[in-house]
This record gives structure tokens, sequence and C-alpha cells, in this order.
């Protein structure tokens, strides 16, 4: 890389981190200026300005922070106060973002719950809370109600669109309760003595690999999430930008509403992401930026020929997950001027920003900025799943290449806060001491990286993804990125399985395939893709994959489910016979059970 090139993108990095920075810098800990002053600034800035764009209806500034007054009055005409949280669970729309932002203003916390769990999921995240006020919507009350027995307390739900006919004792409706309040702002003094280290929200894991955790979103990281993206992206007032990702999320519920609501810009929400109307959307919307996760912009790629998929208006779209082999297709196919790729975690304090759009990177770390930016890389151990230590018990860390987890240092100021989860317990396994020096303390992201000669990040997989076979390390994220395109393959999700009498764990697919599926041209392609040891062992056949309301794969039901033929629906074929894989026989799988067949 020529030296102007080299000077093009530091300078591109240092302008993008110096937007960034000047956003967050006012955020302090001990301050008691909230999340709810910095939305209230921006109304008094952009008052006349469309807000946000549902489905049904747009609203201004002066609008939105009308109907976010009316729900913090509520709350304290329900004698909610800051030791409560309110849970969510509602579908995208502009009262969404009235409540949780209403609530903040009288002190109370609240709850981003997935709408798409039930029963005793659910639960699970309405106890581990403490939530006994329950805010929904007609979309969303009837899983409620199905949870209501496994809740551990006494449940009021309210209802937006609840019929008369519906209302019982602990299940009210909210229109009315709502549009009666005041929409005058609940007085300042309602917050005193709440400073940035007060909860604002919790937002849960996606539950990929279990029930979901409570992440603990005080108000400085709910600042810093939005202010940090509202410099970042360079959004000015004129920018409408387009989030079809769930707001239970951060990356849709604050990375993709800062841009619009801290800069005076439009935000366009939509229920649910469709890949048919994505572009149909776009045009009609007038949009200029999108927030995506790398899943939706898979789809995108996926989906044949739309018309109107290059006549948009947009010129940046931002996010996280765009894997390196889609990256490409879906900056050209769609005619996106420019991506900003991401990295960071709802609870954590690391982050990442690839501010030069270079692809496949998640983020750019300078040899000249290391001391100032809050990441390093540990060696890792795949087979204990902990950092290699050194004779005088300190962690290595990772060489240039080299794979090793991410970890961000434990600090008292908002780049290196860890505010943790709801469960203690969680928390303190998330945290690993005595790192570089004695006494110091490191969050643990469970995320494999590597990073290049010019200081770029990749990621590599999930700690507990990536597993041993062969005396070989296997990346089953790199596994699906080379079988995605594999003859007839539509969805690829990889994973390792033990296997009775062998080391490691053997590498297993389940496949989404188009037509008939053919195990010798799948073998093929995998040989000329895969090195032997990364080769599945095992193929599953599936009519489709479930997901998580992100768009993520649940594996630990996979992992669980194993390569029983018996246990699982859909065929299993296993490595060997003449055309490469053969269908795995109750009698072949007892022999590899009992041994006498080795893999």
């Amino acid at each position: 890389m020529g030296l102007a090139t080299n000077i093009r993108r530091d300078l591109t990095f240092v302008a993008g981190l110096r937007r960034l920075l000047k956003r967050i810098k006012p955020i302090s800990l001990d301050s008691d200026v909230l999340i709810c002053d910095d939305f209230e600034e921006a109304v008094d800035r952009f008052g006349d300005n469309v807000a946000v764009e549902d489905e049904h209806r747009s609203l201004t500034y002066r609008d939105l922070d009308a109907m976010a007054n009316r729900y913090g009055h509520w709350a304290r005409s329900r004698n909610l106060r800051r030791s409560d949280v309110v849970g969510l669970v509602m579908s995208n729309r502009a009262e969404y973002l009235a409540a949780w932002l209403g609530f903040s203003k009288v002190g109370v916390a609240t709850a981003l719950i997935n709408t798409n769990l039930t029963g005793q999921a659910l639960a699970h995240c309405l106890n581990i809370a403490g939530i006994s006020n329950v805010v929904a919507d007609e979309d969303t009350w009837g899983r409620c109600e199905e949870a209501r027995p496994f809740v551990t307390r006494t449940m009021m739900l309210w209802v937006l669109g609840l019929k008369d006919a519906d209302e019982i004792s602990e299940r009210r409706g909210l229109d009315n309760a709502v549009r009666s309040g005041s929409s005058v702002r609940p007085a300042r003094n309602l917050r005193d003595g709440i400073t940035n280290r007060d909860t604002a929200l919790f937002i849960y894991t996606s539950g990929t690999t279990g029930l979901p955790k409570a992440a603990r979103i005080h108000h400085a990281r709910a600042r810093t999430y939005m202010r940090a993206f509202a410099g970042a992206t360079a959004s000015t007032p004129q920018d409408r930008v387009l989030n079809v990702l769930p707001l239970y999320h951060s990356t849709g519920g604050l990375v993709g509403v800062g841009p619009a609501l801290l800069n005076g810009g439009r935000l366009i929400l939509r229920r649910r992401f469709s890949a048919s109307s994505f572009w149909r959307d776009a045009n009609a919307t007038g949009a200029t930026l999108f927030v995506y996760i790398g899943e939706l912009c898979r789809y995108l790629v996926n989906c044949p020929e739309q018309e109107g998929e290059r006549d948009h208006k947009i010129r940046l779209a931002f996010g996280n997950g765009l894997r390196p082999d889609v990256w490409p297709e879906f900056q050209s196919r769609f005619g996106i001027p420019d991506i900003l790729e991401f990295y960071g975690s709802t609870e954590g304090n690391v982050s990442l920003f690839n501010f030069d759009g270079k692809p496949g990177a998640i983020g750019r770390v300078p040899k000249f900025l290391k001391k100032q930016l809050n990441i390093r890389l540990l060696a890792f151990d795949i087979e204990t799943e902990q950092p290699v230590r050194l004779a005088n018990g300190l962690a290595r860390e990772a060489g240039v290449g080299e794979i090793g987890e991410a970890i961000g240092m434990i600090g008292d100021d908002i780049r290196h806060d860890f505010s943790g989860y709801a469960d203690k317990a969680a928390s303190e396994k998330k945290i690993l001491t005595d790192v570089f020096k004695r006494g110091d303390r490191w969050f643990r992201t469970g995320d494999l990286m590597r990073q290049d000669s010019e200081g770029y990040f990749y990621f590599i997989d999930r700690i507990g993804d990536t597993f041993r076979w062969k005396g070989e390390n296997v990346s089953t994220a790199e596994v699906e990125q080379r079988l995605v395109d594999a003859p007839g393959v539509k969805e690829v999700i990889a994973y390792g399985v033990p296997v009775p009498g062998a080391e490691g764990k053997a590498g297993m697919v389940t496949l989404v395939t188009e037509g008939r599926f053919s195990a010798k041209a799948f073998a093929v392609y995998a040989d000329e893709q895969l090195p032997p040891y990364a080769r599945p062992v095992f193929i599953r056949l599936a009519k489709e994959l479930e997901t998580t309301g992100t768009f993520k794969y649940r594996k630990i039901d996979l992992v669980a489910e194993g390569f029983d033929p018996a246990a699982v629906d859909g065929a299993i074929y296993v490595r060997g016979g003449k055309t490469g894989y053969a269908k795995l026989t109750p009698d072949a799988f007892a022999a590899i059970q009992n041994g006498q067949t080795r893999l």
C-alpha cells in the first residue's frame, strides 16, 4: 500500500474518531445529565422537524416529546419510582420510543424485551429484571398472558389498542390513560439524585446459547451508544434513517436511533424487515442512511434482482456483522457509496470502527493510537477456552496475525466502564483479572479475532463455536462463509459435536437447501474450499433454521440434538462412501457410538 493511500486511510480514521469522541466527551458517569436530557435538547433545537415516521403516522420532535411526557406522567400516576422497572413488549412504532424516553424522564428504568419470546423464556426476562408492570400492544399482549403463569410476581399488563371486552383486573387498556395525561415535561426535580451511573434500560442478550441475560444499560452507556453514532455517521437534519431492526436490541434501539433523533433527522421505523419490499420502501421514504446487521445484508443479496434496488438515495449503511463474503457483492450490486462497520456488544466496553470501509474488517486501531483505545487481543487456548498464561501468571498478548480473545480494560470512565448484567454472577464470569499486571481487570468479549499489520481487526468466531478436530482449530464462521455458496445451499450453520472415543469435536453443518440435495456435489465443493480437518463430518438437512429476533441462529439447540438420526427431523449424512457422504442409518449411528466406526 502506497504512502499516499496510507495517509488518506489514517486521515479518514482520525476524522471519524474525532467526530465520535467529540460527541461522547461531555458524558461523565457522575453527571446528572441523562439520556432524556439529550433528547429534550434535540427537541428544543429541531421541534418542527419530523422525528419519527412509522407505518401509521409521522410525529415532529415536539409531538414525540409530548407523547413521551404523557408516558412519564402515566408512570407517576401508577406510583412508579426510580427503583422500578417497566417491561416494554411492543412492536416497532413511535410509542415504543416515547414510552422508554418518558419513563426515563421520571427516573423509571425500562426493560426492552424481545417480542418473539413466549412462555417461560419471556417470563424469565420479566423475572430477572424484577418487573411488575408490562406495557404491550395489540400484537404482543397475548404472549405476555401466556407467560403469566411462569412470572414470579403479580404482573399488571397495560395494552395499547386493547378492546374493552378484553380487559380484566390485571390487564387494562393504556390508550386513554396515556392520552389523558399532561403533555408538559415532568418536573426536572423528579430526577434529582439520578446520575449517569443509574440504570436507564435493560437490554437482553440474544439467547443463542441459552436463556437471555439482562444487560444493565445505565444512562452513560445509552447516551454513548446514541451520541457515538450521531457523530460517527456525520448525519444531519436532512438525513432520513431507515430502521427495520427490532427496537429491543442495542443496534436497532440505540445505534440506529441516535443518528436521527440527536441530529434533527427523521427516523423511519418499520415493524419488521422484509427483503422483498426493502428497496421499494427505501425509495418511497427517501432514506439516506440505513442501519443493518449482517444477516439482513445477506438476505438482500440472496434475493432475485428487484426493481429500484439501485435507485435509492442511501449514502451510508452502518451496522455490524457484515460478512467478508457478502460485503463486496452487497456494496457493488446495490450501489452503496459507503459502509460503516462497527464492533461492539450490548454489555461490553470494547468497540471498534471501520471508518474507511475496508471490506471484511470489523474495525481498526492504528499503531499510533493503540495506547489510547480500549482493546487488546490475548493469546487463547481453544481446548481450555482460557487465555494463555506465562510463567509469571500474567497473560500473553496475541501477535500480529495470531488469533486471540478481545478484551477491554475496566475503569471508572465511560470508555472503560462495565456495568454488567442484572445477574451479578453472570457479570463476574465476564471479568478477567491479573492480565498484564497484578490487580488489573478486563472485560472478556468472548469473541476471537485477529489483527493484521495495518491495524485492521477481523472477527473469527465466538468462543465455544471454534473447536478442535484432528489436532487443528476449526472456525465455524469460516466454514459457514466457505460453504454458503455450495451447490443448492440457501443457508448453512456450522458447529462441533462430541463423538465417543474421539478427541475434540467433529464438524457438523445443518443446511437449508434448494431443490434436491446432491451429497456428491456438496462433497466436491467442500473438498475444494476447506482443508481436510475443517470439512464437515456430518450434514443435517432442515426445511428452515430457527433464528432469534436479530437473525442469529440458535446453535445451542442443534448441538444438543447432535447427529442421532432417530432424534431429529430431516436426513443426516456422514462423511464417507462413493459420493463423499452417505446417509447415516441407525446401525451406522450405533457403530459410531460404540466405537466400532472411527471417524
